[in-house]
C-alpha cells in the first residue's frame, strides 16, 4: 500500500514539475536535464569494459559532502569509472565538467521502471548515497541486484518519519543500506533503537572537504587589495533576509570595516537595490580596477565559486540563510577561523549548535542583535577565531572511516 502511494507521488511531482517547468528556470532545468536520460546514459557508458561505482548527491552541498569520498575512492581503486548523480539542478549545473568522475547526469525520477532500467544500464558495482538521499526504488533495485549501497554523513533526528510508529515503509528504506555511516551519537543511537546492525559514527566528511579547500585556497588578487590591510566582514550565501539585518548594520557601524558581500544568487537587480540602500562605498567584482578595489568600503561578488577563498581574507563572517531558505555552509569560514554570525533558525545545524555553545558563533534575529554580537567581538576576535579553527580541525578524518567501511565491503 505505502509503495503504491509513493510510487503515485513521485508521478504527481513530475507532472507538477513539467507544468513549473513553463514559468520556472529551475523546474525546466530538471524536467529537461532527465529527458531521454536511458539513452544519454547507454550512450555515455558504451564501449566501457571497467567497473563502475556509483555516486549520488541531492544538490551542491552534498556534493561538496561526498567529494572527498569520491577523491579517495578514486585514489584507491584507480580501476574504476565513477558515476555521479544530482537530484537538483543546482548541483548537476554547477559540477556538470567536475573532472573527479568519469560520467554525470540528473537522477532519473524514483518510478520502478527507471530504477530498474538505471541499475541494469549502468551495473554498479557499490552505491553511495550522501547524507539525505533515500529513494526507494533505487534501494530496492540495487538490493535485488545485490549491489553493495552505503549511505555517509547521515544525519537522523527523532521527528523525521522514520522514527514515528506509522514510518514502517521510511523504515524499511534504512535495511536497504549495507552499511550507514552518521554524523553524530543522537543518529547513532537512533538507528540502533530501530535495530540496525551496520551502522558507524564516523561524523561529517564536510570537515574533510573544507580542510582541503583552506589547504588549497586560491588567491584572489582583487580581494587582496580591497582588503588592503583592513579588517573584512566576509558575508556569504546573502539572502534578502539576511541583507534585511546587513545592510543597516553596515551603514550604522561607526569603526574601521570593509565587507565582502556574495549573494546567494547573482541578480543584477537586487545587487543594484542593496548597492542603493548601502551608504558607504561599493563597487561589483566584475567592474572593478585594483585601484577602485582598494578604496570601496563594500565589494560584490557578482560570479559564483570563489566563496569558498574568499573567506581567507576576513576577520568576520557572517553566514546567510539561516532566516528562511537554511544556514549555508558555516565551516568554509570556521576552517580559517573567525568569529560567525547568522539568523536564528541554525537548531537543525550541529556544527552551528557546537560552535553557538562553544563561543565561536553568535546567532542574531535584528540589526540591533547583530550589532551588539559584531561590537563584542571587533575588539578581540581571536579568541572565537581559535575555537572555529580548532573544532574543524578535531573533526577532520570521517572520511577515512567510510573507506575502511569500504575496504571491509569489497574484501568479504
Amino acid at each position: 500500500m505505502f509503495s503504491g502511494l509513493y510510487n503515485a507521488g513521485i508521478l504527481v511531482f513530475q507532472q507538477l514539475v513539467k507544468l513549473a517547468a513553463r514559468f520556472n528556470p529551475k523546474a525546466r532545468l530538471w524536467n529537461e536535464g532527465r529527458r531521454d536520460w536511458a539513452e544519454k546514459l547507454t550512450v555515455m557508458l558504451a564501449g566501457n569494459t571497467s567497473p563502475v561505482v556509483w555516486f549520488h548527491a541531492a544538490s551542491l552541498g552534498e556534493f561538496e559532502q561526498g567529494r572527498p569520498v569520491m577523491e579517495a575512492f578514486r585514489k584507491t581503486y584507480p580501476a574504476y569509472k565513477i558515476l555521479l548523480t544530482f537530484f537538483s539542478p543546482s548541483g548537476y549545473e554547477v559540477r556538470k565538467n567536475y573532472d573527479g568522475a568519469d560520467y554525470i547526469l540528473y537522477l532519473p525520477a524514483d518510478t520502478p521502471s527507471n530504477a530498474r532500467q538505471f541499475v541494469e544500464i549502468v551495473k554498479p558495482q557499490l552505491a553511495f548515497f550522501i547524507k539525505y538521499e533515500f529513494w526507494y526504488n533505487y534501494l530496492r533495485e540495487l538490493n535485488r541486484a545485490a549491489v553493495p549501497t552505503i549511505s555517509f554523513s547521515a544525519i537522523f533526528r527523532p521527528d523525521q518519519l522514520f522514527f514515528k510508529p506509522y514510518g514502517g515503509f521510511y523504515r524499511s528504506l534504512l535495511r536497504y543500506f549495507d552499511h550507514i555511516l552518521v554524523q553524530n551519537q543522537e543518529s547513532l543511537d537512533l538507528l540502533k533503537q530501530l535495530d540496525l546492525k551496520q551502522c558507524t559514527l564516523a561524523g561529517d566528511t564536510r570537515f574533510d572537504r573544507v580542510a582541503q579547500v583552506a589547504a588549497a585556497k586560491q588567491e584572489i588578487p582583487l580581494a587582496q587589495r580591497f582588503k588592503n590591510n583592513q579588517l573584512v566582514l566576509v558575508v556569504g550565501s546573502a539572502w534578502p533576509e539576511d541583507m534585511h539585518v546587513i545592510i543597516p548594520f553596515l551603514n550604522a557601524f561607526d569603526k574601521p570595516l570593509k565587507a565582502i558581500i556574495a549573494p546567494h544568487e547573482i541578480q543584477e537587480a537586487e545587487i543594484e537595490q542593496w548597492r542603493t540602500l548601502l551608504k558607504k562605498s561599493s563597487i561589483r567584482f566584475s567592474q572593478a580596477s585594483a585601484a577602485d578595489a582598494s578604496r570601496a568600503e563594500i565589494l560584490f561578488i557578482d560570479n559564483v565559486g570563489m566563496l569558498s577563498s574568499l573567506y581567507q581574507y576576513g576577520e568576520f563572517a557572517f553566514i546567510g540563510g539561516a532566516f528562511k531558505q537554511g544556514l549555508h555552509n558555516i565551516l568554509e569560514a570556521a576552517t580559517f577561523g573567525m568569529p560567525l554570525f547568522f539568523g536564528p533558525a541554525y537548531s537543525k545545524y550541529q556544527e552551528a549548535v557546537d560552535l553557538v555553545a562553544e563561543g565561536a558563533a553568535f546567532p542574531v534575529s535584528t540589526t540591533t542583535e547583530l550589532m551588539t554580537a559584531f561590537s563584542r567581538q571587533y575588539s578581540n576576535p581571536a579568541e572565537a577565531a581559535r575555537i572555529s579553527r580548532q573544532y574543524v580541525q578535531r573533526n577532520i578524518g570521517a572520511t577515512a572511516k567510510v573507506m575502511q567501511v569500504v575496504e571491509q565491503i569489497k574484501s568479504e
